[in-house]
């Protein structure tokens, strides 16, 4: 069956209510940045609670195995936006989006959608395809923020980010026109670094100690060169604005590190609480105005986040913590409350997905796919069990090497490409990824089935190495200038 029929057919056989009153579902997409799904309590978080962002999953359905293609904020919006990979939509950096591709906004603003985006863009050029939307200029701050507005004005805004990022949602839904469904994107800064929390949170987290990982004390002995060399590590990297305390004197070595990793985690952690209250204004919303029933919500990050795991912060490798993505959806009617799915989905299936569930078709050029079955509980029988990762910003912001991968549900080989050295994790026997077994001669023939997989789908995406070597310049988040 052609693509954008079978889209089409999952669509109605999922829409339920909202078929009966011929409409289709407005959509609220609310993605964080930053934020770990290991510091959600619907993951099962051991570090903090997320009550309105656990009510979305106790009403709807929790992805355990969402993954990003490249764990990166700039390259993972724009394969959200585009449902294709950094190599094919131009983006596998801190590059600018070329706005005049298609994007999931312009093929549901064409089908009669009333869209629009405010919060951190990130993109580097303007949002095209909104019908109304204001954005931080790049990162942005987190107290009294200049925002851009459509008419292409500066303004400063008094307050703090994240609320005010959802007073902009909220009054985007108040104005919309009621006879058009809705896309609303709602982007928060927060938990970014430097993770600045408003005043309330932060006296809250002030003196919580929050437990380490278990992965804390990771002496890197079987990686390759590329986990020595990044530089994101708690113990040594964190800087005195991420910090904004002095350390204690005399402190040991271990004991800075303990310091450091509470004051990362507290802040970080007190910007999470307030993202998660943010949403509950968002639900009530939904909720008083009779909205709750015929929209998809959706939550998630733009991609993992270290949280002290292996001594790091931020993202970018294909290990676990920064690989895996939140991914929260309810749809009453449609999915079944509580429902939790293992299928593995990744970012470039966003935007089919959505078009799929507003009926619009999915085009034949987008390389994510429509995970609409799942959401029913059904698995269709050549759904993926293998994704292609690949990661190229180096050596900028934390010399991160160059790598690509593919990840299988029990194994994960990932190869530097500029080192020529390659790592093996059996998830099964090894889930904190501490042992590379790829020189274990009890993997070899695992090892061969796995690259055969990995240039299968190198191939199949398209995949010519065409940002190998050389990479467009980072003009949209480039890298501190060192003062002299």
């Amino acid at each position: 069956m052609h693509r954008t029929m079978t889209a089409l057919v999952c669509t109605l056989a999922l829409a339920g209510p909202l078929a009966a009153a011929d409409k289709r579902p407005n959509i609220l997409y609310i993605m964080a940045d930053d934020h770990a799904a290991h510091a959600i309590s619907a993951y099962g978080s051991k570090i903090n609670q997320t009550p309105h962002l656990d009510r979305i999953a106790k009403e709807g359905m929790r992805f355990t195995n969402c993954f990003v293609t490249n764990s990166i904020c700039t390259p993972s919006r724009a394969a959200i936006l585009t449902g294709k990979y950094s190599h094919i939509n131009g983006v596998p950096v801190f590059n600018r989006f070329d706005g005049s591709q298609p994007t999931l906004a312009k093929y549901l603003q064409a089908a009669g959608y009333h869209t629009g985006m405010f919060g951190k863009w990130h993109l580097g050029s303007d949002p095209t395809g909104f019908d109304s939307w204001t954005i931080l200029p790049g990162q942005g701050v987190y107290v009294d923020p200049m925002f851009i507005h459509q008419d292409g004005s500066r303004r400063k805004h008094a307050g703090y980010c994240t609320d005010i990022i959802t007073d902009l949602s909220l009054e985007f839904l108040e104005k919309r026109p009621k006879d058009k469904p809705f896309f609303l994107m709602c982007h928060h800064k927060a938990p970014h670094r430097p993770w600045q929390p408003d005043e309330k949170h932060a006296k809250k987290w002030a003196d919580v100690q929050v437990p380490e990982p278990a992965t804390f004390d990771d002496d890197y002995s079987t990686r390759s060169e590329a986990a020595r060399e990044a530089t994101m590590r708690v113990d040594r990297d964190l800087t005195p604005a991420d910090l904004k305390q002095k350390p204690p004197e005399g402190l040991s070595p271990e004991a800075l590190k303990k310091w450091q990793y509470q004051r990362y985690m507290r802040d970080y952690l007190a910007c999470v609480e307030s993202v998660d209250d943010n949403v509950g204004r968002l639900l009530d919303y939904l909720d008083k105005n009779g909205l709750a029933d015929t929209t998809i919500v959706i939550y998630t990050s733009d991609q993992g986040f270290f949280l002290g795991d292996h001594d790091w912060f931020d993202k970018r490798f294909m290990y676990e913590e920064s690989l895996r993505m939140p991914f929260l959806v309810r749809l009453p009617g449609v999915i079944k409350p509580g429902a939790v799915n293992d299928g593995m989905i990744l970012n470039v299936d966003f935007a089919p997905a959505l078009l799929a569930a507003a009926t619009v078709e999915v085009p034949e050029d987008m390389q994510g796919r429509s995970f609409l079955p799942l959401l029913k509980g059904e698995t269709p029988k050549d759904w993926r069990t293998s994704m292609y990762y690949r990661y190229y910003h180096y050596p900028m912001h934390h010399r991160v090497q160059p790598h690509y991968g593919v990840r299988t549900d029990q194994y994960k080989l990932i190869y530097f490409n500029k080192l020529g050295q390659w790592e093996l994790y059996d998830l099964a026997k090894d889930p904190h990824e501490l042992k590379n077994v790829y020189a274990d001669a009890a993997y070899a023939e695992r090892v061969k089935e796995l690259k055969e997989e990995l240039y299968r789908l190198k191939k199949e995406l398209k995949d010519n190495d065409r940002f190998a070597n050389e990479l467009p310049k980072d003009d949209v988040d480039p890298p501190a200038k060192k003062k002299k």
